[in-house]
């Protein structure tokens, strides 16, 4: 590996993250429509949008649908979200 090629490894998420996750999954969340798409959780923004960008970088969440840029659409987990979701209710 020269250091470009993606890892198969799990995402690194904190506890924060999580709960962000959790909102996603529960319909409670939307995003913008943007390159670093900014995270809406219960009409409210994200305290933590470094956060938001990194669940959406790291493919744990998308858009529902398109939208014309800067507009807000609701929010879903991908299935890489829902398996992280998934594995910590096992766990806990």
């Amino acid at each position: 590996m020269n250091g470009n090629e993606k890892s198969a490894a799990r995402p690194v998420v904190n506890h924060r993250m999580r709960a962000m996750l959790r909102a996603v999954g529960a319909g409670r969340a939307r995003v913008s429509c943007s390159s670093e798409p900014d995270l809406f959780i219960d009409g409210l923004s994200c305290g933590d949008q470094f956060a938001a960008h990194a669940l959406a970088h790291q493919g744990l969440v998308r858009a529902a649908r398109p939208g014309r840029p800067g507009e807000l659409v609701p929010a879903v987990l991908t299935p890489a979200g829902r398996d992280l979701i998934a594995d910590q209710r096992s766990v806990a």
